[in-house]
């Protein structure tokens, strides 16, 4: 019975002590149309106590993650004058897009061990489970993919972005490219400790084609036999006005 007690009040104790994350989103649904250059999500929110705010700092990490799907990575060389391809490596799940926002740098925000646990860290994010043995230096393939789409603004790694007001309220902005892939965005909220997650909340991003964008996606996919006379049709037309532009012009 006493240790039913102490059992208790063990948990009463640590329930006391729990932080909860309540957000907010400026908008939680994008949408792409025709002249979608890019879209900011401003992400705000609040961590809600029963008890008084602990002696140690509390520390924020957000990852939002576009859909994932598989693709193939191959390696090119030059051989006898020419560009071929040598080796290539599948891997399994990548993020077609993936921010990581933190309020202080990453590695002092949570640990190895934490971030192997929930992957919040782009490397973590991309899944490979195996490459083919005569493969060299398997991971280079997967540190291209964070390259190149680093590079174009899918991964990005915002450190000191996430502003934190008396260790309970909370904002930043994630920065949404043109390039966007259409689906739902997982959005994650860590709340961190001395590198240990202390609590976790998740919401969802939707992502979709309106308008025009979206009859023509629907259009190629439904009809695409309608979608390419279409397409064939607006071709001829383009090449037409083009010749009668420039014979216009000759006689001018």
């Amino acid at each position: 019975m006493l240790r039913f007690l102490t059992l208790c009040l063990a948990l009463i104790a640590s329930t006391a002590h729990t932080e909860e994350v309540v957000l907010g989103l400026s908008q939680d649904q994008v949408a792409i149309t025709t002249n979608f250059d890019g879209s900011e999500i401003l992400l705000f929110g609040a961590v809600k106590r029963e008890a008084p705010i602990p002696e140690e700092p509390l520390d924020v990490v957000i990852a939002v993650s576009g859909p994932s799907g598989p693709l193939t990575v191959r390696r090119k060389e030059r051989k006898f004058g020419i560009w071929v391809n040598t080796d290539a490596v599948e891997i399994d799940a990548a993020p077609s897009f993936y921010a990581v926002a933190t309020s202080a740098p990453f590695n002092e925000v949570i640990s190895n061990v934490e971030d192997q646990r929930h992957k919040v860290s782009i490397p973590r994010a991309i899944r490979s489970i195996g490459a083919p043995m005569e493969v060299e230096d398997a991971q280079s393939f997967s540190e291209a993919v964070i390259r190149i789409r680093t590079d174009e603004g899918l991964y990005q790694l915002r450190e000191n972005t996430v502003q934190i007001e008396e260790q309970t309220l909370f904002r930043t902005s994630i920065q949404m490219p043109a390039n966007l892939t259409e689906g739902d965005y997982p959005t994650r909220i860590f709340l961190t400790r001395n590198g240990k997650v202390v609590s976790q909340f998740e919401t969802v991003i939707n992502v979709n084609k309106v308008g025009l964008e979206r009859w023509l996606y629907d259009l190629s996919r439904n009809q695409p036999l309608i979608y390419g006379i279409m397409s064939l049709a607006i071709a001829i037309a383009a090449g037409w006005l083009a010749s009668a532009a420039f014979q216009i012009l000759r006689r001018n």
